[in-house]
């Protein structure tokens, strides 16, 4: 009997579930879609299953494991579906969700215009306990054993059945919390109950309450779905033991099922991560380090900057109106999908998202009794896409677009035409400012890179953002629908370990921040131990994040591998001096009045797993009229109107074969319009290579 041998990636997106198979004996990846089941995800995912073992041939006895980018956690968020909640706290600190941070967001000129969000748990609804700890751990007051009782039968009475704990100082020392948490399992055994020196062990007591919160308000429910789709792999491959069911973290690795539901919150931004991690895998492989990525799907667009090959990542992140101090990959989002629905304001000006149509009923055009017009409506009127999907698996409703289009014209006394390039114009700029904020805003020149994009619809603007934004050339992966659920084959398992140890670099004892490091690696080789990675296997990446003496945010660093002594701390800093630079344009190095500070200490133990191997195609004979199929009207410009465009089918296109635009390349699960003025080629690795002509004559 055949070993199994079959690992499959499914990424489930707002309108489609991507599913990419690899076959470890043969080396063979297969791809394919099935529609998103909002209503129940695990649907979708079987199904996703199914279809692709159905494509291979092959049984549920086949699966080797799964990993799986999920939205379960972010959707729940970014709807406000938050179930009621408890919050536990230090006595006299029952405020700290109220007074969160006096900072205002961008777009209000002052507070006096802006209404703080309700908080994650109303102020009814937090109790406070007595005991005290200082910033090194050591205990002022005892904890309060009595008060902690009488707080967890308040809850348990009141039917409070999920709580967040977070005592002040408790990254330093936990005996607190943990404390906290026996009396809870005692007296309210139904309680779900995340910890904040278990969720994040790091100081700022709003951040870490808010990530602890945000934990225990995700828990229940992503529990009940990774259970439920373990559940149910398990039933369909026929095994007596576990199948290797991976879920992905933000930070960019991926965890076992059976520890994720321990920490649901490392999932929040799951399928973003996979997405720029295949791309950035994709664009490496192609001889591009530095990428922005951009993954279009069905309700929103995500991107993200790869620097030197790999993703950046950052702690200051947000879901929503939650901010999460987790290390997660450094990702925009706009609702600039193509769903995203284009409407009218009260001030007559056309508007696009950030509302979608969502898979269910969808746009005009998917013919289930969707209303609003969405972009891929202004897509399929103006001929950039066929009348169908999914290879034609999925036949699409021109002439209720139209009908849909014409309508909202009408109401903004457009043509449809000019309506249509009107909402896609809107929709390309608001890609490219999310491009602007992750870029520009972070003192990177955004002409310096090269644009991945990918998703369903990904890129059909690409043509645009390299105008907008001055870009030197997109690059366009073969099945692009299906990079983020690729990246989910090359993820490595990854843990992250945090401790706050605030320290001047002029007192720092080398030693002492050694033996945090050695703590922190040792939680993290039992990690990798407990799922299955041999110890000669374990990788450990450290950082530490240092600052300037009285500055209120830190700047991360690599600190190299090995005993960590005095010349090692020197260069640590150093390598802060050149960041904070980089950054933001100025350092203190040789100021002795600037003192530099150490602040937080981390560790990731990393699993390797085996990556597929991006094969290199033949060279085709250069004449890509072998794989134009078709001939169809298509307007890239309000003004000029429709064009005949040649259109090509992408997996007959060849290593060498150059497109110029108007054309249209499509495949199964994506297509790539080519303007006027544009140059597609196609690289030994299959990508597309999309520049403006006057560059490739250049």
């Amino acid at each position: 009997m055949t070993p199994p041998h079959i690992r499959i990636g499914i990424d489930t997106g707002g309108t489609f579930t991507d599913v990419v198979a690899f076959d470890e004996t043969t080396g063979q990846l297969t791809t394919t879609k099935t529609p998103s089941t909002p209503a129940d995800p695990a649907e979708g995912f079987i199904a996703g299953v199914h279809k692709v073992l159905d494509l291979l041939g092959k049984g549920g006895d086949a699966l080797a494991a799964v990993s799986h980018g999920t939205t379960v956690a972010t959707n729940q968020l970014l709807e406000g579906k938050v179930e009621e909640l408890g919050f536990i706290t230090t006595e006299g600190y029952e405020f700290v969700l109220e007074i969160a941070r006096q900072s205002v967001p961008d777009g209000y000129g002052n507070s006096y215009f802006w209404v703080k969000p309700d908080r994650i748990v109303p102020a009814h609804l937090v109790k406070t306990i007595g005991g005290r700890l200082d910033h090194t751990g050591a205990e002022l007051r005892p904890f309060d054993e009595e008060r902690a009782v009488e707080v967890a039968r308040w809850f348990r009475d009141r039917g409070i059945d999920t709580l967040g704990v977070c005592f002040l100082h408790s990254y330093a020392n936990p005996e607190h919390e943990e404390r906290m948490r026996e009396v809870i399992a005692r007296e309210h055994p139904k309680a779900v109950v995340s910890i904040s020196s278990q969720v994040l062990r790091e100081y700022r007591e709003y951040e870490r309450s808010m990530t602890t919160l945000v934990d225990a308000a995700v828990k229940p429910k992503v529990s009940a779905y990774v259970r439920s789709i373990a559940e149910r792999l398990n039933s369909f491959a026929g095994r007596d033991t576990p199948m290797p069911f991976y879920v992905m973290k933000s930070n960019g690795g991926v965890l076992s099922a059976e520890e994720v539901v321990h920490q649901p919150i490392t999932t929040v931004l799951s399928g973003p991560a996979a997405g720029a991690l295949g791309a950035a895998l994709i664009a490496r492989n192609a001889g591009f380090d530095q990428v922005l990525t951009c993954d279009g799907g069905g309700t929103s667009t995500d991107v993200s900057v790869v620097l030197e090959g790999e993703p950046t990542l950052t702690t200051e992140g947000s879901v929503g109106v939650y901010p999460s101090k987790i290390p997660m990959i450094d990702v925009v989002t706009v609702g600039a999908g193509g769903g995203s629905v284009a409407w009218v304001s009260p001030e007559g000006a056309l508007k696009v998202g950030p509302m979608s149509a969502g898979a269910d009923p969808g746009p005009l055009c998917y013919g289930k009794g969707g209303r609003e017009v969405t972009i891929t409506d202004a897509h399929v009127v103006l001929g950039r896409i066929p009348p169908h999907l999914l290879g034609g698996e999925v036949p699409l409703d021109t002439e209720a677009a139209r009908a849909g289009l014409t309508e909202l014209a009408t109401e903004l006394g457009l043509t449809p035409e000019a309506c249509a390039t009107g909402i896609l114009e809107i929709s390309a700029w608001n890609q490219a400012n999310a491009v602007r904020q992750i870029t520009v805003k972070r003192g990177l020149d955004v002409r310096d890179f090269t644009l991945a994009t990918f998703g369903g619809s990904g890129s059909l603007l690409l043509c645009r953002l390299i105008d907008i934004l001055g870009l030197r050339g997109v690059l366009v992966p073969p099945n692009p629908g299906n990079v983020s659920a690729f990246g989910l084959l090359t993820v490595d398992v990854k843990n992250d370990y945090v401790r706050t140890a605030i320290r001047r670099h002029d007192d720092l004892e080398p030693a002492a921040v050694e033996a945090i490091f050695a703590e922190l690696q040792g939680q993290a080789s039992t990690a990798l131990t407990g799922q299955g990675f041999p110890a000669a296997e374990h990788r450990y990446d450290r950082t530490a994040d240092l600052r300037y003496f009285g500055q209120a945010f830190e700047v991360r660093v690599p600190v190299p591998a090995g005993v960590l002594d005095a010349d090692v701390a020197e260069a640590v800093a150093g390598a802060f001096h050149d960041a904070h630079r980089a950054l933001y344009g100025y350092d203190f190095r040789g100021d002795d009045t600037q003192a530099v500070e150490w602040v937080n200490l981390r560790v990731s133990g990393i699993g390797p797993i085996r990556r597929p191997d991006l094969a290199e195609l033949a060279a085709g004979d250069g004449n890509p009229e072998r794989a134009r199929t078709a001939t169809r009207a298509v307007c890239f410009d309000g003004d000029t109107g429709y064009v005949d465009a040649a259109v090509y089918w992408r997996a007959d296109l060849a290593p060498g074969d150059v497109l110029h635009g108007p054309s249209i390349i499509e495949e199964f699960g994506s297509t790539v319009p080519v303007h006027p003025g544009f140059t597609a080629r196609v690289d030994r690795f299959g990508n597309l290579l999309v520049t403006t002509t006057a560059e490739v004559s250049a």
